[in-house]
């Protein structure tokens, strides 16, 4: 029996097919290999550098689905039915909206692949069919000790970072989240012994845990920062504002070699943090971060600040200062995002009735939408404003001198010669997949 598992691309630019320059390890389709019964042949297929091998034999194609790749996913799924291959969608997105994804699958695979897989396996073989539907549950990952097959990330060119993954999900309820309706605003974590099997087993000298939240449950974060002390393994993750209350907690992470976290500050307007409940910003008061800032600064960690820009609260004003802030900081690296209605989300519903949705309601599907633009009709703006104003703090963001001048900062970038050599690594990398990903079109056709 032979399976491929496909991580689609997110699509094309004006003139050319995109090559992901800064793509990382397909963790999820490593873990989905090393799930599948022994004797089964796999093969891994990244369309974000390598073509799509229609013409090959195959019994089962799994591609995952995330929002942003939902119509090269289903032109390559529909190219596969053709061929009378069955193909099962799994993911994020056919988990939000499986309706969508079963007009272009033999099978759709909700939550997490940990339970049911086997029984797809058990059904295509012994059967000969997929059920329509696969339901299973959010829960811990890798269960029963399931490593992902590394083996399958050789020769593909990832960067070279080690994805793991400790936890999975978040307790937080913000409104725009995927990943709290996804796992049902619940956070879930590995056995820490199996962790430490895992890691000790990796080569690489950085790991980034791709939690959503890794200290979402502080108790289990600190059991993880404790057994990684003695591993002697530079790490990053995802993180919250919220976890500079625990004073131990942070000790730890800093014990551990961690070298700092994606953060979400979302909007420097208390407004627009309380509108998206986006509580853990908000809870030992709000001085713009100041006190956050400054505590981050003095533990040494290099933040990726990331923003969602186009809340109600927002206008072409708040833009701006929203970029004078990450300047005043040196942060690192950072994020502008252009707020997104996913599908199923509370943001998403509450759009609806207020018919504030663009695109049909389906930007993902949409032949005229293009990537970073907005989606929606903005109370303090229009779409097109909000969508030049974005890309235009992004440029500035990333020009050539707003990374010169961000560099000098002694607590941070310049803190060690291994901040430096990690500064100057990424971010031109970042430039120039931020410049070359703006305004691409989803999908090939």
């Amino acid at each position: 029996m032979r399976v491929l598992l496909i991580k689609p691309n997110i699509g094309r630019m004006e003139h050319s097919l995109y090559v992901d320059e800064g793509r990382m390890e397909p963790l999820q389709l490593g873990v989905i290999a090393g799930l599948l019964p022994k004797g089964i042949d796999v093969a891994l297929i990244d369309d974000r550098m390598e073509e799509i091998p229609y013409d090959d034999p195959a019994d089962l194609v799994a591609i995952t689905v995330e929002t942003f790749t939902a119509r090269r996913a289903y032109e390559i799924a529909d190219r596969f039915r053709k061929r009378k291959i069955p193909v099962i969608l799994g993911g994020f997105h056919p988990t939000l909206i499986p309706e969508e994804a079963m007009q272009h699958a033999d099978s759709i695979f909700m939550h997490d692949a940990e339970w049911l897989l086997p029984q797809v396996i058990d059904d295509l073989k012994n059967r000969g069919k997929l059920n329509a539907i696969y339901k299973s549950k959010p829960g811990i990952g890798q269960c029963k000790g399931v490593l992902p097959r590394r083996d399958l990330f050789k020769n593909k060119g990832y960067l070279p970072v080690t994805l793991m993954q400790f936890g999975r999900g978040c307790s937080f309820k913000c409104e725009f989240c995927a990943v709290s309706v996804f796992f049902n605003q619940k956070n879930y974590t590995r056995p820490v012994d199996e962790m430490v099997r895992e890691i000790k087993d990796q080569a690489g000298k950085v790991i980034f845990f791709v939690d959503d939240n890794i200290v979402s449950d502080r108790q289990k974060a600190k059991e993880l920062f404790r057994a990684l002390i003695p591993l002697k393994k530079n790490w990053v993750s995802q993180a919250c504002l919220d976890m500079l209350e625990d004073k131990e907690l942070m000790e730890l992470m800093v014990k551990s070699r961690c070298l700092g976290n994606v953060i979400g500050f979302e909007s420097i307007n208390p407004k627009s943090l309380n509108s998206m409940k986006k509580a853990s910003n908000l809870q030992t008061g709000f001085d713009n971060y100041e006190t956050q800032i400054k505590q981050l600064r003095n533990y040494g960690f290099q933040t990726w600040a990331a923003f969602t820009l186009g809340h109600d609260w927002d206008d072409q004003d708040s833009l701006e200062k929203t970029l004078e802030f990450s300047f005043k900081h040196k942060f690192a690296f950072a994020a502008y995002n252009i707020l997104l209605p996913y599908p199923n989300t509370p943001l998403y519903k509450r759009l609806q009735q207020e018919n504030r949705l663009l695109y049909d309601g389906k930007w993902w599907l949409h032949p005229e939408y293009r990537f970073n633009y907005a989606a929606h009709k903005p109370k303090l703006m229009t779409a097109d404003e909000l969508t030049e104003g974005v890309f235009k703090i992004r440029k500035k963001w990333n020009s050539n001198a707003s990374i010169i001048r961000r560099f000098f900062d002694l607590k941070t970038n310049m803190r060690t010669l291994q901040n430096a050599i990690i500064y100057w690594s990424y971010n031109p990398l970042f430039q120039k997949e931020t410049f070359k990903k703006h305004g691409m079109k989803f999908g090939l056709k």
